[in-house]
């Protein structure tokens, strides 16, 4: 129960500082945020949660990592469902926080939120393909980021530092493509409050992250196997 409720405040956290710092601060061009304010905040959401509760959960913080971590052998098949549930929990509660946040202020509209998308609802209207195409490889990226910074032959307590960073980065390349998900908790999250067409696209968001990591945990497995 430490790990899922670990992962609970971890995914919320992560949530409350990316996704909100996007409905809150970038909404605004005079506060000067922008989107490299809003890669910023995702990447120092990882960053401080990394070692706040890495040494509880591992801070997955995602669906995806979680099935990538597993795919590369580094986590329980069996703990899989419980970390998803939590993540998933904890990313709605965030989102539920930025929208009574929000909704305080005169003339609050939903609109998209901060939910991901294709074609019209992608913030430089990239195609599907496109979209799909970025989100595998980000999140492949991420994995590989993540496998190599945590193995047992990395140099110590720089993970965290090496996966906030990777984080941000991401950001910085897929926010006009996609708006960036590389998370299906984070993008389930802000699409159950947009409603309407980021519920119908929300699968792409699901699909990609999960192909991505199942490739970068078979990958790295090959490449640069734990010691037994």
């Amino acid at each position: 129960m430490n790990k899922i409720a670990a992962e609970f405040i971890g995914t919320l956290w992560l949530v409350l500082g990316g996704c909100g710092s996007a409905v809150l601060a970038a909404a605004f061009p005079e506060l000067g945020i922008g989107f490299v304010g809003v890669s910023l905040a995702f990447g120092l959401t990882v960053l401080t949660m990394a070692y706040a509760i890495g040494h509880i959960s591992g801070c997955h913080l995602n669906p995806a990592v979680s099935i990538g971590l597993w795919m590369g052998g580094r986590f329980d098949k069996k703990e899989l469902f419980p970390y998803i549930a939590a993540q998933l929990s904890g990313a709605l509660t965030g989102a539920a926080i930025i929208y009574l946040i929000a909704s305080g202020k005169a003339g609050f509209e939903v609109g998209d939120f901060a939910a991901n998308g294709y074609g019209e609802h992608s913030p430089g209207e990239y195609s599907m393909v496109s979209v799909l195409v970025t989100e595998i490889v980000m999140t492949f990226m991420f994995l590989i980021v993540i496998l190599g910074a945590t193995h047992s032959k990395a140099p110590k307590g720089l993970a965290g530092l090496a996966i906030g960073l990777a984080l941000t980065l991401i950001h910085l390349i897929s926010i006009p493509v996609s708006n960036t998900s590389v998370n299906p908790a984070r993008s389930t999250s802000q699409a159950v409050f947009a409603g309407g067409w980021a519920i119908e696209q929300l699968w792409l968001f699901w699909l990609a992250p999960i192909v991505g990591a199942l490739l970068a945990g078979l990958v790295y497995r090959v490449i640069s196997p734990e010691d037994k």
